[in-house]
């Protein structure tokens, strides 16, 4: 199985980084490799193709860039892991449905590894502890092959959460692997994603 070519991006600008997936994914073919994303982007809300101006309370001096991702508004910001997943659906053999809970499962197994207990809700895409949201994600599938993905909040200010309604859920609290006692490390915790990750999707052997 070939593996994913994986980019530690750094802090990047969410619109830079917006435009590099969509023209990678508009240029690939049926021989490019599939590649994953690791970086974090300066304070910025995104607004996903079915938001909604009433979920955007009070962004302040925060810009807000309109997205092609699904789902409703969010926030980015250092101090929190963001994924981006390039990938050839139909290649890999599965759908849009089958990689959201693939990379739900991931998140799960990897907070699991911290000792929390974390699950996907049917009903509102993300990982949650508790009623608490910890990630969020949002894709894009274009000819069969996606892009944008997750974020998981590890050690960032959360207060601009409090200025929109995320993911278009009014009082959703978030919360970060800070206030759990768990590693904040974004290297380590990216690492342990990383493995969680490639084994979900299908590119380790998880015997």
């Amino acid at each position: 199985m070939t593996l994913p070519l994986i980019r530690q991006l750094g802090l990047r600008p969410y619109d830079e980084t917006f435009a590099a997936m969509r023209d990678f994914t508009l240029a690939r073919d049926e021989r490019t490799p599939d590649e994953i994303w690791f970086l974090e982007h300066p304070p910025v809300f995104t607004q996903g193709q079915a938001g909604k101006a009433e979920h955007l309370l009070m962004p302040g001096g925060i810009p807000v860039v309109q997205s092609d991702r699904g789902g409703q508004v969010t926030y980015h910001g250092p101090g929190q892991s963001v994924v981006y997943f390039l990938i050839d659906l139909q290649r890999r053999g599965y759908g849009i449905r089958s990689l959201v809970t693939r990379l739900e499962e991931a998140i799960v197994a990897t907070l699991a590894g911290y000792g929390i207990n974390a699950a996907a809700r049917r009903d509102a895409p993300g990982v949650y502890v508790g009623n608490d949201k910890i990630a969020s994600l949002g894709l894009r599938v274009r000819n069969g092959r996606t892009y944008h993905g997750l974020a998981l909040n590890i050690d960032m200010d959360l207060e601009p959460f409090s200025r929109i309604n995320p993911c278009g859920y009014q009082g959703l609290r978030m919360i970060q692997l800070r206030d759990l006692g768990a590693p904040t490390e974004l290297a380590r915790v990216n690492a342990d994603l990383e493995c969680a990750l490639l084994r979900s999707l299908g590119y380790l052997d998880t015997q």
